[in-house]
């Protein structure tokens, strides 16, 4: 079996990772094909994707921020990132549905940390579904509280690690 590789997508790559987030997000939970774009092409450095056997797989992407407000819905877009702030947001975390159960999320995530903090992070924040709040409490992150965010028209709530 091929060993699943990590690396920084190109622009080239944003239609595969449109098509891994619209298949695993609910309807308006997912990113737009130019939102995974300008995320890309704007903060390439905080946009991870996992491939296996060449292809993508799985992706995380994020922003910067000096004060993070989870629920502003134009940093989705980056107006506000600052790539050096200390805290990052991570925006979405997904798998393929067609590869989910193979731990995938979990590698990315470890990736993803070890890379933030490697940058001098202090922070990652994220927002959950209830569901997901136990694997990503496993995975190290504290419960900060339900937000305020009705993106999707979804509950959600958010999360926090420390660098």
């Amino acid at each position: 079996m091929n060993t699943p590789q990590f690396r920084t997508p190109t622009v080239a790559d944003a239609e595969r990772c449109y098509a891994i987030e619209i298949g695993a997000y609910e309807g308006d939970e997912a990113a737009t094909l130019e939102k995974i774009r300008t995320r890309i092409a704007q903060y390439p450095q905080g946009f991870l994707v996992l491939e296996q056997a060449g292809e993508i797989v799985g992706f995380i992407n994020s922003g910067c921020a000096h004060q993070v407000v989870m629920a502003d819905e134009a940093f989705k877009e980056l107006v506000g990132h600052d790539p050096q702030a200390p805290n990052v947001v991570i925006m979405s975390v997904v798998v393929d549905p067609a590869h989910q159960g193979k731990g995938y999320a979990r590698r990315l995530m470890d990736e993803f940390v070890t890379r933030m903090k490697a940058a001098g992070k202090q922070t990652i924040h994220l927002m959950c579904k209830q569901q997901h709040v136990p694997l990503y409490q496993k995975m190290g992150y504290q419960y900060v509280q339900p937000s305020p965010s009705e993106h999707g028209g979804m509950a959600w709530h958010e999360m926090v690690m420390a660098l």
